[in-house]
């Protein structure tokens, strides 16, 4: 007789953990106990569940590299002990913290997977219970006795996502999120269909590693049509910046103004590493392909390729803290070392 398998359900905060306050007709956190009773179906579900609450909630808006770690450190701990987790996480930086939490777990061999809801999951239309009830399935499945994901993963509306891959993109309906440049780890319907051949799967038996700092000197500059010498000049001289994920236009095109090239020479020669995102959701940065790309490239940018912004800046936090070997900082940011990159 095959082992149960058991899967650990650490609960952050996010609206899947709320409550609708009669009263006032505000969502307000609510304790994990009230998730169980909310769906006592998990009591009776095929995998042994554990749980983990964080306390007090925390809503995502206010999720950074601490908890980042906090959730990376509670993976380690528990690693040994589980088949799988299932991290419940507020939608508005769930992109954010699976693509950090990707970085911070080298070696993984199991799957971790981010999920949540739109809905709180007390009322009668959550999407809460089927995104839970499918992520502990997909975490608790196994092929040839192995886990059949072993990534860290975000599960939303029947699909399963790499986690630094995804974008949220919807705050109106139920699939909240897209994974625009690579394909889904998984479908479910009536059946809940892998499509291994997409999923990183370890080489090896090599034992996990945790990492536990960030740096946060990192700054989004998204490039619009105005854009001024002056506010380029501003933004780049700000206080301890390390690095700046730029959002371009197209595939990497920004202007070709010696004002902006000059501000972008001038701040790669101060050590700023700059990494060149598309604001296009679909494709990849081309810096060869037009002049403006070039012109970028030959003043020092580095190509994100088809990076998403939130797999930059967590990977960009991530590669920071780990070196200061400039060299080796532009191989490491131009290399995919999760899956980031396509």
């Amino acid at each position: 007789m095959q082992n149960r398998s058991t899967i650990l359900l650490i609960y952050t905060g996010g609206t899947i953990g709320m409550e609708l306050n009669p009263g006032t007709g505000k969502l307000t956190p609510v304790n994990f106990e009230n998730i169980s009773r909310e769906m006592p179906e998990l009591m009776r579900f095929d995998p042994d569940i554990k749980t983990v609450s964080f306390s007090p909630p925390v809503d995502s808006s206010e999720i950074g590299p601490e908890m980042w770690v906090r959730l990376a450190e509670t993976v380690e701990e528990y690693y040994d002990r589980v088949d799988g987790f299932v991290i419940l996480h507020g939608t508005d930086t769930m992109a954010y913290s699976a693509s950090a939490l990707s970085f911070l777990l080298e070696n993984l061999g199991k799957p971790v997977i981010f999920t949540g809801s739109q809905l709180p999951i007390g009322m009668l239309r959550t999407d809460g219970r089927e995104n839970l009830i499918t992520s502990i399935e997909i975490a608790a499945a196994k092929i040839n006795g192995a886990p059949a994901v072993p990534e860290v993963c975000v599960f939303f509306q029947n699909k399963l996502f790499r986690g630094n891959r995804t974008t949220k993109y919807n705050v109106e309906y139920f699939n909240a999120f897209r994974s625009e440049n690579y394909p889904p780890l998984a479908e479910a319907g009536i059946n809940i269909e892998f499509n291994y051949h997409a999923v990183n799967y370890p080489y090896g038996d090599k034992k996990l590693k945790v990492y536990r700092e960030l740096d946060n000197n990192v700054a989004i500059l998204k490039i619009f049509p105005g854009i001024t010498g002056k506010l380029l000049s501003s933004f780049f001289s700000t206080d301890g910046l390390k690095a700046v994920v730029m959002e371009t236009y197209g595939a990497g095109n920004a202007p070709t103004g010696s004002w902006f090239i000059s501000e972008v020479e001038k701040a790669v020669s101060r050590g700023i590493f700059i990494l060149n995102v598309s604001q296009c959701t679909t494709g990849s940065v081309d810096m060869n392909k037009y002049t403006t790309g070039r012109r970028l490239q030959e003043a020092g940018v580095l190509s994100g390729y088809d990076m998403t912004t939130e797999a930059a800046v967590t990977k960009i936090m991530f590669l920071l803290a780990q070196t200061s070997n400039a060299k080796e900082l532009r191989t490491l940011i131009n290399s995919s070392i999760r899956g980031e990159i396509k």
